[in-house]
């Protein structure tokens, strides 16, 4: 129990230095320099009021300062990825499993705030992505469908060929058939990160899964919003939704549907 709230805790302060990056990875800013600050006031926080979630509801959900309100995307942010790094550790355990897919799951929650808000997936998280997927896959990493055994090179390799290949064909036939743009190359690059870490089984699962999220999604929003078939609604979210689905479920999912 107690290593469960250290991981709670630790998972939370992860998440807040995400919220840095969330904000200014699209703008092209560092996600070092300068310190934290009120992006209203542009006043530097103090550490009493950078706790991750505590410090949101004691102010209030606003800036000490200048009082403008405080996006709720930050504590949401840091309670979510504390939540995600609790299960990896139910999951898999501690060791380097644990490290490896806490990054994967870190790089999910940025890639999905942003993508929501920008409808843009950060290059510097993907292409970096792809070869670290592949460099653990091929030493350290489980089969999310069979952990008993590694994802190894080949596998690790596959996945990320087979994630680009497919979202690259599917990008150009929907450029070329129904000229219009169905895929950006955020999502293929995402999906050959994701197939790097997880493997082409997961490529599969992962697709399915985000479809089936993306769809409902969509048909949620013209029924309850009125909103039409020109919306666009960014796919990388569904996608992540998918690939933490199967990183934590994958065997059970795949046991339920041959069995």
């Amino acid at each position: 129990m107690i290593l469960h709230l250290v991981i709670l805790v630790f998972g939370s302060v992860i998440g807040s230095f995400l919220n840095v990056c969330i904000y200014r990875m699209p703008r092209n800013m560092s996600i070092i320099f300068p310190s934290s600050r009120c992006i209203s006031c542009n006043n530097p926080i103090r550490v009493r009021d950078n706790i991750p979630v505590i410090s949101y509801i004691f102010l209030g959900g606003r800036c000490r300062y200048c009082r403008e309100k405080i996006s709720i995307r930050y504590p949401l942010v840091e309670a979510l990825n504390a939540l995600l790094y609790v299960i990896v550790y139910w999951r898999y355990g501690l060791g380097w499993n644990f490290i490896v897919y806490c990054i994967l799951i870190s790089s999910l929650v940025v890639i999905t705030f942003i993508d929501l808000e920008f409808q843009i997936i950060p290059d510097r998280i993907t292409l970096a992505g792809i070869p670290a997927g592949i460099m653990a896959g091929s030493l350290l990493l489980p089969d999310p469908f069979m952990r008993a055994s590694g994802l190894g090179f080949k596998s690790s390799i596959t996945g990320a060929v087979t994630g680009f290949s497919l979202y690259y064909i599917i990008a150009y036939l929907s450029l070329k058939l129904l000229k219009k743009e169905g895929m950006g190359g955020g999502d293929i690059k995402l999906m050959a990160m994701i197939g790097a870490f997880l493997g082409w089984k997961s490529v599969v699962l992962t697709t399915f899964l985000g479809s089936l999220a993306g769809s409902a999604a969509g048909i949620s929003l013209m029924v309850f919003r009125g909103k039409g078939k020109g919306t666009l609604i960014p796919f990388g979210p569904f996608l992540a939704l998918g690939a933490v689905i199967t990183l934590f479920w994958g065997q059970e999912i795949l046991l339920w549907y041959l069995y």
